[in-house]
């Protein structure tokens, strides 16, 4: 009688593989920072030095520098991630190395364990 044999490496695999997000969200993401980075630099543009002298026209720009700041930080941070993603997708994860570590440990106990 021979026993069913258990992939443990696969299955450690399987189970702790991380989840990505579909690939339209990190799109829509992108598009969404552009548009607001575009948008406060409009808002900018427009912006006339000469009405600077009244304290009530200082929230458009304020707000404007505020969010074209913020959106062109995570656009960055969102091309670097993607590019930084590529690069890890040609070396194996130290999850990927343990998995196999763990099986091969597994594997040569269940020998051990079956010799005797």
């Amino acid at each position: 009688m021979s026993r069913p044999t258990v992939d443990i490496e696969t299955l450690l695999r399987e189970a702790m593989a991380p989840i990505e997000p579909p690939e339209r969200l990190g799109a829509r993401v992108e598009a969404t920072l552009q548009s607001l980075t575009e948008l406060a630099a409009d808002e900018l543009e427009s912006w006339e030095l000469a009405s600077m002298g009244n304290p009530r026209n200082w929230v458009r720009p304020a707000v404007a520098v505020a969010v074209g700041g913020a959106a062109g930080t995570g656009l960055a941070v969102l091309r670097w991630r993607q590019r930084g993603k590529a690069r890890r997708a040609r070396v194996p994860s130290p999850l990927d190395r343990a998995a196999g570590d763990v099986a091969e440990a597994v594997r040569r106990g269940v020998e051990r364990f079956g010799n005797r």
